[in-house]
């Protein structure tokens, strides 16, 4: 029988990330579990539901971003394709005075986001249904964020177009990727280019039970042209694909 609270995998595991939770964030992340889990009986959400493979594949993956990263604090973030909220949700537990949103196009996804916002009590994060194609036309959000992230949500190629436009000039992108990258990273060097990019690291993530992980960190370096991204399902259907 675990205790209330215990988190003991996720505790150990952020101390080699250089991060300490406080009891509350402890707490918020066990709130998460339970509300993951049983929300996941009627909305596909994830098909990991091990007590301890959650802690260790879902909650301290998601934190690697801070290896990229270090201190986000106050930076405004978005989370691209949110899904059950990774791993957007875990960096806002771990540093709460981020200002995240939350996007998805799945309707049912984001009911759960917002539950889950409210359960744990987060503050300054909003929750977006849309398409990313489209939502990154309005100048509320378009080259708005410091920091984009995205959790397996589709090939290098498409999601460099996604996700760039919505990026300040100066801000960057991770991509969090498991396997083998550098085939996907060399096929996405054109798009990079396009849409303003330049691919600064990729950095290797080395967590006992994660298996071969890798953050594929992209600059903002210019603006993104007008045109880009093009309308919603084109940049999946039609990858900008080649090298630079």
């Amino acid at each position: 029988m675990r205790f209330h609270f215990a988190m003991e995998r996720l505790i150990a595991g952020v101390a080699s990330l250089g991060l300490c939770l406080t009891p509350k964030q402890v707490e918020q992340f066990e709130t998460y579990y339970r509300e993951l889990i049983h929300w996941n009986r009627r909305v596909n959400l994830t098909a990991i539901v091990d007590y301890e493979e959650v802690q260790i594949k879902h909650f301290l993956d998601s934190l690697t971003i801070a290896l990229a990263v270090g201190d986000m604090s106050c930076w405004r973030i978005l989370d691209l394709g949110a899904g059950a909220g990774l791993p957007g949700v875990p960096l806002k537990i771990a540093f709460p005075a981020i200002r995240l949103a939350l996007l998805d196009s799945v309707g049912k996804k984001t009911g759960f986001l917002e539950h889950l916002v409210a359960r744990l009590s987060l503050g300054d994060v909003e929750v977006i249904t849309g398409r990313a194609e489209d939502l990154a036309r309005d100048e509320g959000y378009r080259e708005k964020f410091d920091l984009v992230v995205s959790r397996g949500v589709a090939k290098l190629p498409t999601l460099v177009e996604l996700a760039l436009p919505f990026c300040a000039r100066g801000g960057c992108f991770i991509a969090q990727k498991k396997g083998e990258v550098e085939g996907e990273i060399e096929v996405a060097r054109r798009a990079i280019d396009i849409l303003g990019g330049r691919l600064r690291e990729v950095k290797k993530v080395t967590l006992e039970g994660l298996g071969e992980r890798a953050l594929v960190i992209i600059e903002k370096q210019s603006a993104t042209p007008q045109g880009y991204p093009r309308r919603a399902g084109i940049p999946s259907k039609r990858p900008l694909k080649g090298s630079a």
